[in-house]
């Protein structure tokens, strides 16, 4: 079992950590305590998208519908003018960019388990093992 991460503020969590919760992996344990205080998650629609396209795929309409309830419990942040012209100059890829854009945005520290992230401000990097 994981040791639970202490919390920030605010939080973004990447697709892949809401992933890991929602198929309660072995390593659900370490985004849980994110996940489970919505009043402090900002969700970028964009990873809204992830996770609803990718459950639905794999898992199904009623794990997807669920996945979507519980991520609409806390700010869904859209995609606006700033928040794109931001993200084309952070030299990510596309989603990347765009899910890191929302994170600064908004004072927020991203949890992530992709590497492209990692040594950027405001990140917190859970490297797979």
């Amino acid at each position: 079992m994981a040791t639970p991460t202490p919390l920030a503020d605010r939080l973004v969590l990447d697709s892949s950590c809401w992933l890991e919760y929602l198929a309660d992996t072995p390593r659900a344990d370490l985004f849980a305590p994110a996940v489970e205080a919505p009043e402090r998650l900002v969700v970028p629609v964009l990873t809204v998208y992830e996770v609803v396209k990718k459950l639905m795929r794999e898992s199904g309409d009623e794990a997807a519908t669920a996945a979507l309830a519980l991520m609409q419990q806390s700010e869904v942040v859209e995609i606006g003018l700033p928040l794109a012209t931001d993200a084309a100059l952070n030299g990510l890829p596309l989603a990347d960019s765009l899910i890191y854009a929302t994170a600064r945005h908004h004072d927020a520290e991203l949890w992530t388990q992709d590497a492209h992230f990692e040594g950027l401000a405001g990140v917190r990097y859970f490297p797979k093992p």
